[in-house]
């Protein structure tokens, strides 16, 4: 039978896996210390009772491959895991794909008094004595914007910020909330809605958007789902992107670049910090299913074929309008789209290798 697992994430001190630990008869509860992980520690708890592993390789993914999973496999019932306060559930779930374990809920733990300006940032997580390893250069605002992303669950502490909410509803507007102060696991396990991801990694051709997100600003936090049949000029784009990192919770979603035509490019920003890779080829012929079933923005198109944008973006400075403009700026011109199979475009982004215009 597989086993079943809770994680429990979120950035500094708190007593939520525990609370969900003491909740779940028979639970076995599992934590993870990696601040030591550049000299090939990791210390372990199961149950309180504590092993110190040494890894002759440092990192993330030897941690997950090497204890994590093998741990899971012994294990039996429900098992909380509470994450090491670097880590994102995201990559956890991932290293856990293909194992007999089923995913039963991500809680995240998030401070309201320090959120908005982590999620906002540019502060490394080594900087604060918190990177996984030697060359984490991931900021904090990746951190703390995907660990709320990706939750089903949210378990709010600090005092109440109306900034704070209206981002988090833009950014997960279906994940399950509770006050620390009033927690109730088994109430905030069952307000879970059935469709949460529960886990499951997004489909790079699936829905940008989850939920019915709301589109109208509030409180200085506006959203933005962009979309065009027109490729990105990559110049263009990066100065765009660049600028836009300086007043965005969250951008995300697909990017058609004329310099990769048939490469679909994953963006992804939080903060001031930026990631933009390669994610497969587009599709070369139409998807069988409808519009609806496959989440897609639109349907299949003679010319251009799956190739569309489609980015959302969280902003707490910038409005909508501004957004927008400075997307469709981005994109090819009249004259560059009908030149667009001759021109070669400068490109740079991570892994180009095309000429300048």
């Amino acid at each position: 039978m597989d086993t079943t697992v809770i994680l429990v994430a979120g950035l500094g001190e708190h007593v939520v896996a525990e609370e969900v630990w003491r909740a779940l008869p028979g639970a076995v509860l599992v934590r993870h210390d990696l601040s030591r992980l550049a000299e090939g520690v990791v210390r372990r708890w199961v149950d309180g009772v504590l092993t110190e592993l040494r890894l002759e390789h440092g990192c993330v993914s030897c941690t997950m491959r090497l204890d994590l999973v093998p741990l899971l496999r012994q294990l039996h019932g429900p098992v909380v895991l509470h994450l090491d306060p670097a880590l994102e559930p995201e990559a956890v779930c991932v290293a856990l794909t293909d194992e007999p374990v089923r995913v039963e809920a991500v809680i995240t733990v998030v401070d309201r008094a320090t959120w908005l300006a982590d999620a906002t940032g540019g502060e490394l997580l080594a900087d604060r004595g918190l990177g996984a390893a030697p060359g984490d250069h991931r900021t904090t605002a990746q951190l703390v914007v995907g660990q709320a992303e990706f939750a089903d669950a949210l378990v709010l502490t600090g005092p109440e910020d109306p900034r704070v909410a209206a981002a988090l509803d833009r950014l997960n507007p279906t994940a399950a909330r509770q006050e620390l102060a009033h927690l109730d696991v088994a109430a905030l396990l069952a307000a879970i809605p059935l469709d949460a991801r529960r886990g499951e990694v997004d489909d790079v051709l699936g829905p940008v958007l989850r939920g019915r997100t709301p589109l109208e600003p509030s409180h200085g936090v506006h959203l933005v789902h962009f979309t065009a049949r027109r490729a990105f000029h990559p110049v263009r784009l990066h100065r765009v992107l660049t600028a836009l990192c300086r007043g965005v919770v969250r951008v995300r979603g697909r990017v058609w670049l004329a310099s990769r035509h048939d490469t679909v490019m994953w963006l992804e920003a939080a903060g001031r910090s930026l990631r933009i890779g390669e994610a497969g080829p587009w599709p070369s012929t139409p998807d069988s299913r409808s519009d609806a079933d496959s989440g897609r923005v639109t349907a299949w198109d003679a010319t251009t074929g799956d190739r569309v944008q489609e980015l959302v973006v969280v902003s707490h400075r910038s409005s909508a309008d501004v957004i927008t403009s400075a997307l469709r700026e981005a994109l090819l011109t009249d004259e560059e789209w009908a030149l667009a199979g001759e021109l070669q475009f400068a490109d740079p982004f991570p892994g180009a290798h095309a000429n300048p215009v």
